[in-house]
């Protein structure tokens, strides 16, 4: 198998001259990092900025280690004494890792299939019949040649043959290949409710449908969530019949024989063994671009929340909000300190406007507030008219300000903030971390998770 050049390839895809990828590629072997060569090797790499660099290296390891899986794959099937030239030559083309999985696949050691189970009763010639699908006997008087002590019926015979010719069909990698394209680009991501879920987070999940190419990686995430937590049943959804007649138009001879055995087989080769793994990935492939976006979104989530100057002087009512158990609210002095917490209900159920603002008045009066932080959660929206109706009214002044509460329930029911503040309930120390982002976002938010900024 014949190498390929891995320095004309990223030439080509980068549009960048052959001699300067191989003087990339020798200075990235030979330990430099990024931002080493991006800053002193200018002259080496025509002036390539980090980010190019960046791409550079990242499409380097992954033909290299197509490269390595090649070898092995060809190693695998060598041992195996079934490496034709043919084969051979398709794997040494093969220019992504998917294409190579699936020359692979017919090779793979397996569990013990039914397809498995069938070949070791001595089925394979009756499989071949089927699948030449020769015209004469049906192939059920062919099979009572196999009848033995483990295969009792012709009826037996023929159904293990159906396996043996399902996993064949099921393994083909070109078939694999046109179905797993095919699925991308026309088949859609389904949502069921799973489980009762009491608290409705999953709602807008419940009876939810949407194209493969389309749905938005906050979407998967979320279905994803749902789905570990048994509150939604998820499925990838195909045309079935389009996907079958991938398969017929490769193994199908219409008018033979055993035309009909051969379709059934064919639905059970997509039913049974393509369609679950394509779904699989699918829904893999999916997550990890979903994934990839979300540390994107994070990345410039935390860059936000750490370039946010702090407030100094301000004197603070922080509110979360919420709905059922109420608005919780924390006060603070310019210092950070709590002097006080209650909560309000402002919005629904209770929706006491008249309470909550009587409450609202007597702690801006008490502690002299001049900042109001709202937290960006559940029930925001509602807090804040809240909010804005009591400043216009009150005639105080005093401004108000949303924050950004991602990962602060996270923090509140940490260890850290139980030793912070044992005396306190989860639900106070939230409302105090909304308000101290805002006095010194980059000394509150190191208290949190990172996974749990901005994701």
């Amino acid at each position: 198998m014949a190498v390929i050049d891995i320095a004309r390839i990223i030439a080509e895809e980068l549009s960048i001259g052959k001699e300067q990828a191989d003087q990339v590629i020798r200075l990235l072997d030979e330990g430099n990092t990024i931002p080493f060569i991006a800053r002193y090797r200018k002259e080496m790499t025509r002036g390539m900025d980090d980010t190019s660099l960046r791409a550079f290296e990242e499409r380097l390891t992954y033909l290299r280690g197509l490269e390595e899986r090649k070898q092995e794959v060809l190693r695998l099937i060598g041992e195996q004494g079934k490496l034709t030239p043919e084969l051979e030559s398709q794997i040494g083309e093969a220019t992504i890792l998917q294409r190579v999985e699936d020359l692979y696949k017919p090779f793979k050691k397996k569990r013990l299939t039914r397809a498995a189970k069938a070949k070791a009763r001595g089925l394979d010639p009756l499989a071949g019949m089927l699948l030449a699908q020769r015209s004469g006997a049906p192939l059920l008087q062919e099979a009572a040649a196999f009848i033995s002590e483990e295969v009792p019926t012709a009826e037996d015979a023929v159904a293990g043959a159906c396996d043996i010719v399902a996993e064949i069909a099921a393994d083909d990698p070109e078939m694999t290949g046109r179905i797993r394209t095919r699925t991308e680009k026309t088949a859609t991501i389904a949502v069921t409710a799973g489980e009762e879920d009491e608290q409705g987070t999953y709602d807008n999940y419940k009876d939810f449908e949407q194209a493969l190419s389309k749905i938005p990686g906050h979407r998967i995430l979320a279905i994803n969530r749902g789905e570990k937590e048994k509150k939604l049943k998820v499925s990838v959804r195909t045309d079935e019949a389009m996907m079958e007649e991938i398969l017929e138009k490769r193994f199908l001879k219409r008018g033979s024989t055993d035309a009909a055995l051969m379709e059934d087989t064919l639905q059970d080769a997509y039913k049974r063994l393509i369609a679950p793994s394509i779904e699989r990935e699918m829904r893999n492939m999916l997550t990890e671009k979903a994934q990839e976006e979300a540390i994107k979104v994070f990345g410039r989530n935390t860059e936000s929340l750490l370039m946010v100057p702090p407030v100094r002087g301000a004197r603070i009512v922080s509110i979360d909000p919420g709905y059922r158990t109420g608005c919780k609210v924390a006060v603070l002095d310019e210092t950070g300190k709590l002097l006080d917490h209650t909560t309000i209900y402002p919005t629904q159920p209770r929706r006491d406007l008249a309470g909550s603002e009587k409450v609202l008045e007597s702690l801006c009066a008490k502690y002299d507030i001049n900042t109001i932080v709202i937290g960006n959660g559940t029930g925001g929206r509602e807090t804040e008219e809240f909010v804005a109706g009591y400043i216009r009214r009150s005639g105080r002044n005093i401004r108000y300000t949303i924050v950004n509460e991602a990962g602060a329930s996270v923090y509140s029911a940490s260890k850290l903030a139980a030793e912070e503040y044992p005396d306190l309930d989860v639900t106070t120390r939230g409302a105090m971390s909304l308000g101290r982002r805002l006095q010194d976002p980059l000394a509150e938010l190191v208290k949190i998770p990172i996974k749990s900024i901005g994701v």
